[in-house]
């Protein structure tokens, strides 16, 4: 194995492709949803030139995006996984397959939850409800201001959310909230996450700042603890090491934004020669999916794509470049929560001159599989590797 295999894997979280094959289990929303093609239909047509030429409307056909001349390989991948959210999307693709749903809380969280937290605060929670994160600061923030009182809510998703203003709540507190309700939230609370929500802002123009931080549970070595143990560095990127809460990451970069997420993955592979640079950019997710704005979703694929323009030329011979995303969120379907998708699969090599048809992958777990077979680590967990279709290109 030479010491130059490099791969950039690019998570577009909430990107998904139509509706999963069991999408209708989760309800008429997600089995209505196609997250590309209806933010596209939205505005008309994208202008995603490079994402064309990975092969994007190989999969489905995307308006404004013509792949006929695509020079790398595509597919899609269903979720085996029970629930949509980050955390199973994520823990599948390194080979984590979660048979049984964690737990959520359409009628809030128990006392038995609640009543400790609160102690440990000091102070009694508002909401504690499933809300959506922008209208429950805006519901609850101006007494948020006066009390201190934690904002507590959650989603169809398994996780447990803490809002506080950063004016009232120092980040770190609230950070330390968050620590504290991830040590009581176990067995069977064990929620997939615990997340940090600090905001800004004065009452009808509260914002959520970029300082929001994951607390995750973890399920075991996967195909990152093997490329750790084969001193093949791990560069997470976003939130892509909160996901893992830490494990298999050898350095974790926090980022502010999209476009601050791409400069950084460009700016490391400047200066890391080797190994896995694995980045999330949220953005499409949060600022644009939750909030059912198709608009601004398009126009963020639309930057992506502009970045991924500077990033393609900077490309090595021996690099791989990955591309997916780990479940939709379609801004034009009823509701503002996740919705079960297909996630499209892109990869590409400097030198393809034609398409190859990766298929339909029956779990994200091959994703996972081929990373450790090009690494030529053991893959100590599910999945089925994909790495003969691109060897030979």
């Amino acid at each position: 194995m030479t010491d130059k295999r490099r791969l950039i894997w690019i998570v577009l979280d909430s990107c998904g492709i139509g509706a999963a094959k069991d999408a209708a289990k989760y309800g008429e929303p997600d089995a209505e949803s196609n997250t590309f093609l209806h933010v596209a239909e939205a505005v008309g047509g994208l202008r995603a030139p490079n994402l064309a030429k990975l092969g994007l409307s190989r999969i489905v056909s995307i308006p404004g995006v013509d792949s006929s001349h695509a020079v790398g390989a595509y597919g899609k991948m269903q979720e085996q996984s029970h629930g949509k959210d980050t955390t199973n999307g994520h823990w599948e693709f390194v080979g984590v397959i979660l048979d049984k749903p964690m737990p959520t809380y359409p009628h809030g969280f128990p006392k038995e939850i609640i009543e400790p937290f609160e102690k440990y605060v000091g102070k009694q929670v508002l909401a504690n409800k499933p809300a959506s994160g922008t209208v429950v600061i805006e519901e609850y923030g101006e007494e948020h201001l006066a009390t201190g009182r934690p904002i507590v809510y959650t989603s169809a998703d398994s996780v447990f959310q803490i809002a506080a203003h950063e004016d009232v709540v120092p980040v770190d507190t609230l950070y330390d909230w968050c620590s504290y309700a991830r040590s009581i939230l176990t067995g069977e609370h064990a929620v997939g996450r615990v997340i940090a929500r600090p905001f800004r802002g004065k009452p009808g123009n509260f914002e959520r700042t970029d300082r929001r931080r994951d607390f995750s549970l973890t399920f075991g070595d996967t195909v990152l603890n093997a490329l750790q143990d084969a001193q093949i560095p791990v560069i997470g990127i976003g939130k892509i090491g909160d996901i893992y809460g830490g494990s298999g990451i050898d350095e974790a970069i926090h980022t502010h934004d999209n476009t601050n997420g791409m400069e950084v993955l460009m700016k490391y592979m400047e200066n890391v020669q080797r190994g896995l640079l694995y980045a999330n950019l949220v953005d499409f997710d949060s600022k644009y999916g939750h909030r059912n704005d198709p608009e601004g979703f398009a126009r963020a694929i639309e930057v992506f794509d502009e970045q991924l323009g500077a990033l393609l030329p900077k490309l090595r011979q021996d690099d791989v470049l990955c591309i997916t995303a780990d479940h939709g969120c379609d801004p034009t379907v009823p509701g503002t929560d996740h919705t079960r998708e297909y996630v499209p699969l892109l990869f590409f090599r400097p030198g393809m001159n034609r398409a190859v048809d990766l298929g339909v992958r029956e779990t994200f777990a091959d994703l996972g599989a081929t990373v450790a077979d090009y690494f030529g680590v053991q893959n100590p967990r599910a999945g089925t590797s994909f790495w003969s279709a691109l060897a030979s290109e």
